[in-house]
């Protein structure tokens, strides 16, 4: 599976923190796939990914493709941002649930103009600004 990537012409407001262990996930972000760790013991995947399994305390871990389909849990639109946000004012972020049973919050990417409520079917995304990826969920319609 490989994710849309939209190019976006800026640097990232608040660039995540790197290392050795996570470099794997932004790299294959980078290439439009979203991946995770998955416990080898328990087989249970986790979110953001983790060197131990939170489900049964194992390090046996490795890396595992999320699925790119999912639903909006529940979403915010922010007018009055960080200051670190300041200039991508007003922006929608979610919580979402992803078929694979991952539930993470993200960037949304929809039209002004949609009707935002749970229930809506959402789809993976990656933005590619100057500095590198970060991940969001594009609202689909209903329809």
């Amino acid at each position: 599976m490989t994710l849309e990537i939209i190019e976006i012409n800026a640097e990232r407001s608040y660039p995540p923190r790197t290392s050795k262990f996570n470099k794997p996930f932004w790299d294959a972000l980078s290439q439009g796939r979203l991946m995770t760790t998955a416990c080898k013991k328990c087989k249970k995947l986790t979110f953001p990914p983790k060197t131990a399994c939170p489900h049964c305390w194992s390090t046996d871990v490795e890396w595992s493709s999320l699925s790119e389909r999912g639903t909006l849990y529940s979403w915010t639109r922010i007018h009055a941002a960080p200051a670190a946000f300041a200039s991508e004012a007003p922006y929608s972020v979610g919580i979402v649930d992803l078929e694979c049973g991952i539930r993470l919050a993200c960037q949304l990417v929809a039209p002004d103009d949609l009707l935002l409520y749970p229930g809506l079917p959402v789809q993976m995304v990656v933005l590619s600004y100057k500095d590198g990826p970060l991940f969001a969920a594009r609202v689909l319609s209903a329809e």
